[in-house]
C-alpha cells in the first residue's frame, strides 16, 4: 500500500482522520512527519500539519500478500490460513483449493520452495526469527508417515543383506525424519552423505 496524504492542525489531528479514512487503529499506522504545523499568532500565519501514512503491516500480512500475489501469478484461487504463535515464533500456513497437487510438487519441492521463499519475507521484516511451516492437504504429515516407514523398511533390507543402502536426495526435513526413526534401531545406523541437493541418507549395520 502506497502512502496517503492527511493534512490536518495538528499531526494527532491528522493521525486520528488517517485511522477514521483507513478504518484501522493508530498503532496500525506508520506515517512519516511531512509539516509539523504551527498555529501563527492569534491564528494568522498558521499552517496545518501535514503526515504521510499508511497502513502498518503485520506478520500475517506480509505472509498473506506475499502468498496472493504467488497465486495471482499462477492463476490459481487458494485460500490461505495462517495461525502465529508469537510466543513459540512459529507460522503455519494451511492452503486450501483446487489442484493442490500442483503446489505440492514432486516430492513436496513446490511446497518446500513456497516455505523457502515465505520465511525469507517474514524474517525480512521482523525482528525475530519466525520458523514457517506451509501445508496443504496435510501432505507434511502424510510425508512424514511415508518416510518413517520407508525407513523402517530399509532397515530390514539392510539387516537382511548385511549391506549399506542409500537413499534417494531428499531435504533437510526428510532427512532429520529418517534418522529419527531409525536412532533407537539396535542393528543399524543411519549418516548423510553428498552435497545439497543430492545428499542422501545412507543406512548401516552397526559395528560390534
Amino acid at each position: 500500500m502506497e502512502y496517503i496524504e492527511i493534512s490536518a492542525k495538528t499531526v494527532d489531528e491528522a493521525l486520528t482522520e488517517a485511522s477514521i479514512q483507513l478504518g484501522i487503529t493508530s498503532d496500525q499506522l506508520e506515517y512519516e512527519v511531512i509539516e509539523k504545523g504551527s498555529s501563527g499568532f492569534l491564528g494568522i500565519g498558521s499552517k496545518n500539519a501535514v503526515i504521510h501514512v499508511k497502513r502498518k503491516f503485520s506478520t500475517k500480512d506480509y505472509v498473506e500478500n506475499f502468498l496472493s500475489q504467488v497465486f495471482e501469478a499462477m492463476n490459481m484461487k487458494v485460500e490461505i490460513l495462517v495461525q502465529l504463535d508469537e510466543e513459540h515464533k512459529m507460522i503455519d500456513v494451511e492452503l486450501k483449493g483446487d489442484d493442490m497437487g500442483l503446489l505440492i510438487g514432486k516430492r513436496g519441492q513446490t511446497l518446500d520452495s513456497l516455505q523457502y521463499l515465505t520465511s525469507l519475507v517474514v524474517n525480512k521484516h521482523s525482528d525475530s526469527y519466525y520458523k514457517v511451516k506451509v501445508d496443504t492437504e496435510d501432505y507434511r504429515k502424510r510425508r512424514k508417515e511415508t518416510l518413517e516407514n520407508l525407513a523402517k523398511n530399509i532397515a530390514y533390507k539392510v539387516k537382511r543383506t548385511k549391506r549399506p543402502v542409500s537413499l534417494e536426495p531428499m531435504n533437510p526435513f526428510e532427512r532429520r525424519i529418517i534418522h529419527s526413526a531409525l536412532q533407537n534401531d539396535r542393528y543399524v545406523t543411519t549418516h548423510s552423505e553428498g552435497d545439497e541437493p543430492y545428499r542422501h541418507v545412507v543406512v548401516t549395520l552397526k559395528s560390534r
